[in-house]
């Protein structure tokens, strides 16, 4: 493994939610399945990605295995990262429930992932790179595209905030007020502590950083607000 030089960012210490807590994975899970339709989600991801039974698809920040657990089963190996071992425990014992056994789990992260293997088809980062400040989001992108296959795809989600617009306080009072409608007071607590303790970026960094990283951005969805998707193709 490559020596960390002192000066790099720590990854493995929680910004927001400490998610080394197993009671806090569970709640986690809990309050996002209330948020999001898992299945539905990932149904739609692996359309975006192209995505087949041949596939291999690297998972950075698989958090509970939303999209891992699902697109195992229409793809021929997930590979599941998070810096989270009660996380990737909670993906693990969820597979094993249902008979899953093409993941393969790593304990690590955006800046510390080393992938093994021939280049990977696709990853997916969902609501994860937001735990990096811009420096290391740039770093991270980089090293996510130097894992893929020329042509392959990223699917990156993620609260962007907007950079037209006549009152960025609405729209991030609205995004919260929109999550504690769907999921409940604590987990639109999170969502405050997201935008205080946390480093989303705003649209035209981010952007820059995709393609600086050597993506061509596919497309960009803005329609939600503050909740922002894009599909990117490794130039």
């Amino acid at each position: 493994m490559t020596k960390v030089p002192a000066w790099h960012f720590n990854e493995m210490k929680f910004s927001g939610v400490d998610f080394s807590q197993g009671e806090e994975v569970a709640a986690y899970d809990a309050m996002h399945r209330k948020l999001r339709d898992y299945a539905r989600v990932s149904e739609e991801i692996i359309r975006l990605l192209s995505l087949n039974p041949g596939s291999t698809v690297i998972d950075l920040g698989c958090g509970t295995g939303a999209f891992a657990l699902h697109a195992a089963g229409k793809c021929r190996t997930i590979y599941a990262v998070d810096v989270s071992e009660p996380m990737l425990e909670y993906c693990r014992k969820q597979a094993e429930q249902k008979g899953i056994t093409n993941i393969v789990y790593c304990h690590s992260g955006l800046l510390s992932y080393e992938h093994q293997g021939e280049p990977a088809d696709a990853a997916v980062c969902i609501a994860v790179l937001h735990h990096l400040p811009d420096f290391w989001k740039q770093v991270a992108l980089t090293r996510c595209c130097g894992m893929l296959k020329p042509g392959g795809r990223l699917f990156l989600f993620d609260i962007v905030f907007p950079s037209k617009t006549d009152c960025l306080e609405r729209e991030i009072d609205g995004w919260i007020n929109s999550v504690e409608t769907m999921a409940g007071a604590r987990l639109a607590e999170e969502a405050v502590v997201h935008i205080k303790d946390e480093f989303s970026t705003y649209d035209w960094i981010m952007e820059g950083m995709i393609r600086r990283s050597g993506f061509h951005i596919s497309s960009a969805d803005y329609r939600s607000g503050v909740q922002v998707s894009y599909v990117c193709t490794k130039r």
